[in-house]
């Protein structure tokens, strides 16, 4: 047999009658996929069937073989969403869903995730406070604060606030510290769609406590202190503080922004809520998925008169958060230090010796890899300005899109012409997990590009 047509045996030609293929019934009837379809969803796997039905029509999969590569394409869940390895050197990625969730967290969503005493007492049988134990914990764990309420995010802290609090009147604010909070969305535009004006004071760069003292008035909602924790002002600058505001006879709402209960040593100029409280403010929000290290919510601690308000107000019923995440806050709050926690205390040192094992054994599989010294930063809104040392594999450039596509998704970042796999954001246990992707990446690398015949 000569070269040519050697070639033109080796790939299966197009299926012209689609009578050849098998029934998507038939097919559905393998084991395997009956199987898979009570497990996924009958029209998730007819979906995946048909989409290899047209592979096999095209002449890409053997028709013998369709029901196998169906089974093989299948996802692990009934959900598109993939898991993904950060190893970018952002711990809080916001197109990766920001804080990754413990264990414990992880365990409490699941057992919540079926009937469970979110608004019961088992005791008497009666109706009780909605997640009146997660309510408790971040009392616990705020003592400043006299009661406390929990939102979808952030941002509808900030929106039940301003709706509670100001609607139809004035909110005063520093024009410094009017931000926009991501993804074009401004905090201007967030609060006034409230029914709430407001009454800039100050400039971008000095806003004083007499600029405040000057606006206050009868049509006065409430004093907004908002730290701005994706950006920084520096050179002449002067900004009030929450102390300072306080004695203004009007309630001070400080945003936090990135969710720290307590002073976390690691990063001595980020404020958190126990010290914006002891310190006057009336009211602090956050946001529960950045340096807390929990799920996406909204933490609203401070006034038990205030907080009342807000709970009370028919627009909390509309941004009130599900089960899951008041198990997932608690636990996040009671349990064991969080995997953002752990990844903004990770010893540089040690994140060196991982990134040089690996690298180690990466060669000795035949990929080019070394270990190189990097800087990570917080991210999500958090602690701008901020790099925290770190080590990463240095891998070629290539590698970043390739790696993209393992199972699982590893996303990493380019510099210097080389894909780095930055280790800060990675927690040690999934360092096999990364290096199997690697090679993986590396095994569809030596394919790529080789064509049929040679």
């Amino acid at each position: 047999m000569d070269r040519d047509h050697a070639c033109a045996t080796d790939a299966a030609p197009p299926v012209d009658e689609p009578r050849r293929l098998p029934r998507t019934d038939v097919l559905l009837a393998d084991p395997r996929l009956t199987a898979a379809a009570r497990r996924l969803g009958r029209e998730l796997v007819k979906d995946v069937v048909a989409r290899v039905q047209t592979r096999a029509r095209a002449g890409e999969v053997p028709i013998g073989e369709i029901a196998d590569h169906a089974v093989a394409a299948l996802p692990a869940t009934a959900s598109a969403l993939r898991p993904v390895i950060n190893a970018t050197g952002v711990l809080l990625h916001t197109n990766l869903g920001r804080a990754a969730l413990s264990k414990a967290a992880r365990d409490a969503v699941l057992a919540a995730s079926g009937t469970t005493d979110v608004e019961l007492d088992l005791t008497t049988g009666a109706r009780a406070r909605r997640g009146s134990s997660t309510l408790d914990a971040l009392l616990r764990s705020v003592p400043a604060a006299e009661a406390a309420h929990v939102v979808n995010n952030g941002a509808a802290a900030l929106a039940l606030t301003a709706t509670a609090l100001a609607q139809g009147r004035e909110i005063i604010v520093s024009r410094g510290e009017m931000v926009e909070i991501g993804d074009g969305f401004r905090l201007p535009d967030l609060l006034e769609s409230t029914g709430a004006r407001l009454r800039e004071v100050g400039t971008t760069n000095r806003t004083t406590p007499a600029d405040y003292a000057a606006a206050v008035g009868p049509d006065t909602g409430f004093i907004l202190k908002v730290h701005p924790s994706n950006f920084r002002v520096t050179g002449f600058t002067r900004e009030a503080s929450v102390a300072e505001l306080a004695p203004l006879g009007v309630p001070v709402v400080a945003d936090i922004g990135s969710g720290l209960l307590t002073p976390e040593p690691v990063l001595p100029g980020e404020p958190d809520a126990t010290g914006w409280l002891r310190a006057g403010a009336s009211l602090v929000t956050a946001s529960g998925d950045k340096l807390l290290g929990g799920p996406q919510c909204g933490l609203l601690l401070g006034d038990a008169e205030l907080v009342r308000r807000l709970a009370r107000h028919p627009l909390a019923r509309a941004l009130r958060v599900d089960k899951l995440t008041l198990a997932a806050l608690e636990a996040t709050v009671r349990g064991p230090e969080p995997p953002t926690l752990t990844a903004l205390r990770a010893d540089p040192v040690e994140l060196r010796r991982r990134a040089e094992r690996l690298a180690e054994e990466l060669r000795a599989d035949g990929v080019d890899s070394r270990a190189v010294d990097t800087e990570a930063v917080v991210g999500g809104g958090g602690a701008p300005g901020v790099t925290l040392p770190s080590a990463a594999v240095s891998l070629p450039a290539e590698y970043a899109a390739l790696l993209r596509g393992t199972d699982p998704a590893v996303l990493a970042r380019v510099g210097d012409g080389r894909c780095l796999l930055d280790l800060r954001a990675v927690p040690v246990d999934v360092d096999a997990r990364l290096a199997e992707a690697v090679r993986r990446a590396g095994a569809s690398r030596g394919t790529a590009g080789r064509g049929t015949g040679t």
